[in-house]
Formats: structure tokens, C-alpha cells, sequence
């Protein structure tokens, strides 16, 4: 799915093979899940590829391997320069691009100075498909701000996201929704939420989420569409009265929502904020 024997992947500033390539049994990434990682997509536009806040993307994994003190010894201009041959190396327009920074071999807990910097690309369709999610209210909470930098992207986090997806799955559902420890509303096991009542989108605020670019884009489109986004917290009782609701994030884009909890929200998809929020950002990612 991800490569086959012609991929081309760009590992510690070659161009090589996916297929050829190798990583250690005893690196401090695998056995800790201390690495750093994006998800960035690309898009085949009339003026040529484009890859959606390179930028953005790029800088956010600069701060998130400074808050986990892991060297990344390429700046943003470089690996945006890098993720563009990337995509004409392999002949790809519509794209996900994962960079991933994993370290080097140390069985001892603290960071390991030598760090690998991978950059690959596939074809994905969007990763919470396109019908509308029925979602539940998952038994996992989002980690606890104190335990560790929530808002960067670090690749042990994602342990937490994987409980809660395989558990939601497990119970016939689309998604997982995951409260923060006090019971507020947080995020998704991989993407941002919004909902909607009354004509005003809520989303939750910085704290207990990773700050999407994809929720920031929202936010963009909203001020020029005219819509009210409010920063708050929220529980699950709120958001069973709304209206409609969504997640946002890079491999899923925009992803309508139909129920909560077996709790189907009031409005049909087609009429709600997000759904025109969402033909927005398709518009967007194209220009």
C-alpha cells in the first residue's frame, strides 16, 4: 500500500529505495516511541503540485523535536525543497507525505543524540472516508497536559489514539471521541472537532489538543465565510444538542459527522456550517 519496488524514499540526505532500506532493532524510537513526525498532503493543482502549509507543517516539526530534544539538522526551506523532489521522483500529484524524525540506538531514557530523518510519500484517499461518522464517546482520555507536550507530534503518543480507534471500532462505530481528565470534550483519536448550534462552531481550546493546521484553516475560512467560531470547553452533553458536527485534520481533511453516541445530531450534513466549511477547504487546498 504505502510503497513497492520503484518507491524512492529520502533517509539521512539520500535518495534511496523504500525497499532497500534498513533500521536498527535497538533504536531509542522503537523501543520508547520517542520520534517525531507530519502528515502533510499534496495536491495536483492546473499550476502543478502543491503541498497544503508546507511551511506550517514543517515548523510544527521543528518545535516538536526541539520540545523532545531531538536534533533535526534540516530547516523548513530545505525539507519543503526535499518533499517537492520527493513528489516528482515518484510521479505523484495527489499525495500524503509523512517526514518522520526517529532516533538512533540507546536502551537508556534520555533522548539519544543521533537522530535519522525520513521523508516518504504515498497515494491515500481520505482517511475517515467520505460518508458521515457515527462516533463514540471513547473510555480513553487525551494525555494529561502535565505528563508530556500535547501539542507536539510525537510518535508515542499515538499509542493512546490507537486504543481508542480499536476500541470504537471494536463496538461498531466509525471514530472515537476522547475527553480531556475532566470530562471536557477534547479531540478525536486523530483529528480535531467542531460542532455546531445555533449557527456558531465550538471547538475546544489549546491544552489538551494538537493544534491542528488543518483546525487552523478552519478557523481561516470561517472569518472570510462570516461564520462565529467559539474556543471553549464543552462536554459530551453539549455536543449531543448540536446541530451538526466535524472533524478536521490532514489525512482526513473535513469529515462530517452524523451521530454521536447513537445520538444523531439535528441538521442534515448538506446544510450545515461544516459542510460548506468544507467545500471551502477543498477549494483551498487546490489554489
Amino acid at each position: 500500500m504505502y510503497y513497492n519496488n520503484s518507491t524512492v524514499v529520502f533517509l539521512d540526505g539520500k535518495w534511496v529505495k523504500a525497499s532497500e532500506t534498513t533500521s536498527s532493532l535497538y533504536g531509542q524510537t522503537l523501543h520508547y516511541g520517542i520520534g517525531v513526525f507530519e502528515g502533510i498532503r499534496s495536491y495536483k493543482t492546473e499550476d502543478g503540485n502543491k503541498i497544503f502549509k508546507a511551511k506550517e507543517h514543517y515548523e510544527r516539526l521543528h518545535y516538536s523535536a526541539q520540545k523532545m530534544e531531538i536534533d533535526l539538522p534540516y530547516t523548513v526551506e530545505e525539507l519543503t525543497e526535499l518533499s517537492y523532489a520527493l513528489l516528482e521522483k515518484n510521479q505523484l500529484g495527489d499525495a500524503y507525505l509523512r517526514p518522520l524524525v526517529y532516533l538512533g540506538e540507546n536502551m537508556s531514557l534520555q533522548t539519544e543524540n543521533e537522530s535519522h530523518v525520513l521523508l516518504s510519500a504515498w497515494e491515500w484517499g481520505r482517511y475517515l472516508g467520505d460518508k458521515q461518522l457515527d462516533v463514540m464517546i471513547s473510555d480513553f482520555q487525551r494525555p494529561n497536559p502535565k505528563s508530556c507536550f500535547v501539542e507536539a507530534k510525537v510518535t508515542g503518543h499515538y499509542t493512546n489514539s490507537i486504543l481508542a480507534t480499536n476500541q470504537a471500532k471494536r463496538a461498531g462505530y466509525d471514530e472515537a471521541l476522547l475527553l480531556d481528565m475532566n470530562g471536557y470534550v477534547a479531540e478525536g483519536s486523530g483529528a480535531n472537532f467542531f460542532f455546531e448550534k445555533d449557527n456558531v462552531l465550538y471547538t475546544a481550546p489549546k491544552g489538551n489538543i494538537l493544534q491542528g493546521i488543518t483546525r487552523q484553516t478552519i478557523f481561516e475560512l470561517a472569518e472570510e465565510l462570516g461564520f462565529q467560531v467559539v474556543e471553549k470547553l464543552f462536554t459530551p452533553t453539549e455536543v449531543y444538542d448540536a446541530d451538526g458536527a466535524f472533524f478536521t485534520g490532514t489525512a482526513a481533511e473535513v469529515a462530517g459527522i452524523r451521530s454521536l453516541d447513537c445520538k444523531f445530531f439535528k441538521m442534515p450534513w448538506e446544510h450545515t456550517l461544516g459542510y460548506e466549511l468544507s467545500s471551502a477547504y477543498q477549494n483551498r487546498v487546490q489554489k
